[in-house]
């Protein structure tokens, strides 16, 4: 039987390594491609023109964010087929980690399954004035609006609170399955880590002034010192924001001998605070996961009740399943997953690319 092709959408170091751990376990039956996302058909020239206003800079489609993508692809040797223009080829299923950008052309006549990233932006009164009267869930320039497209075959969402999360901002119903997300699926493993400090207050802040959005970072820094109360602060700063800026703010506003992180595994720093302050991060999850104190701009309630599911690191494994069978089955997503069966799956030894 021939090899079937599929292409990965990749986008931000999580998603990035969330779609290779998914190919990597589907490489016995297809020959995986991957591209940065991207708009095809009659709406690229807008795609383009949002390109050449400078209205993106910051996202994860352009730039540092971008970089690093296509960094990791060929550190990996990974066939990096952008903007399915490299290789020409008739894929057999599209793998997406969003549905905000997507090559619509290809969606039309590929099938295609949705793998969730991570924590999704809130529902600001931009993105429900954007939703009500647009098309086009990019203007948001965020995650808000992750599913409003409803353009593929099936979504695999975190957990429950998630899937009804997604049904309110669009999906089918019939499209949505529980499988849990890689990188977010086995948290409890980052207990045994080799960050050498403990005890500290961690302060994990967010890229909103980079994607224009309202971020007052004098008084969030002065709040996050009035919660650790004297205790020990670590700073660790998104990748994609300004680290010059950032160092600056947090040496003239945090108590002296706060220690400031430009880089490094933020998740693991957390397994070993006493205590968590984001702004909006998926990060908090970690947190939450761990049963340490998280402070959020999100709602901690809300966020608990999404919380992925915790399915010790088999996620990838959930997900690659559907792809390899749904991709023989003739048929719409809603109704492949009437009648899928997940075999029971025992939990990875090592996950490939925590």
């Amino acid at each position: 039987m021939p090899r079937k092709k599929a292409l990965f959408l990749v986008g931000s170091p999580n998603q990035t390594t969330q779609m290779h751990r998914i190919a990597e376990l589907l490489d016995d039956e297809f020959d995986p491609y991957f591209s940065q996302l991207y708009y095809d058909g009659w709406q690229r020239q807008f795609y383009r023109f949002l390109l050449w206003a400078n209205l993106l800079d910051g996202t994860i489609v352009t730039g540092t964010i971008k970089d690093k993508a296509d960094r990791y692809l060929a550190a990996h040797h990974l066939r990096n087929d952008f903007e399915a223009r490299v290789y020409r080829n008739d894929y057999d299923l599209i793998v997406c980690c969003s549905d905000i950008i997507v090559p619509w052309n290809l969606l039309e006549k590929t099938k295609s399954v949705f793998v969730q990233e991570g924590m999704t932006d809130p529902l600001n009164w931009w993105a429900r004035v954007v939703k009500r009267f647009t098309r086009y869930p990019i203007l948001t320039i965020s995650t808000a609006l992750n599913g409003m497209n409803n353009c593929c075959d099936i979504y695999c969402v975190a957990s429950e609170g998630y899937a009804e999360h997604f049904r309110r901002v669009g999906v089918d119903a019939g499209k949505l399955v529980v499988t849990g997300i890689p990188n977010f699926d086995d948290i409890e493993r980052l207990r045994d880590n080799r960050f050498p400090h403990r005890g500290y207050v961690l302060v994990a802040t967010t890229d909103m002034r980079e994607t224009f959005r309202p971020d007052n970072r004098r008084k969030f820094i002065r709040d996050a010192a009035r919660i650790a109360a004297g205790r020990p602060m670590i700073f660790k700063f998104h990748p994609n924001e300004n680290m010059a800026r950032a160092t600056a703010e947090v040496q003239q506003y945090a108590p002296p001998g706060t220690r400031i992180y430009t880089e490094g595994n933020t998740e693991e720093m957390i397994a070993n605070c006493a205590e968590l302050i984001t702004q909006y991060s998926t990060v908090a999850f970690v947190g939450l996961a761990l049963g340490i104190p998280v402070h959020s701009y999100f709602d901690v309630a809300d966020l608990q009740r999404k919380l992925p599911w915790q399915n010790h690191g088999t996620s990838a494994r959930r997900i690659a399943d559907i792809c390899r069978r749904f991709v023989h089955y003739e048929g719409s997503g809603a109704d492949f997953l009437k009648q899928y069966r997940p075999e029971p799956l025992l939990a990875p030894a090592h996950p490939a690319h925590p």
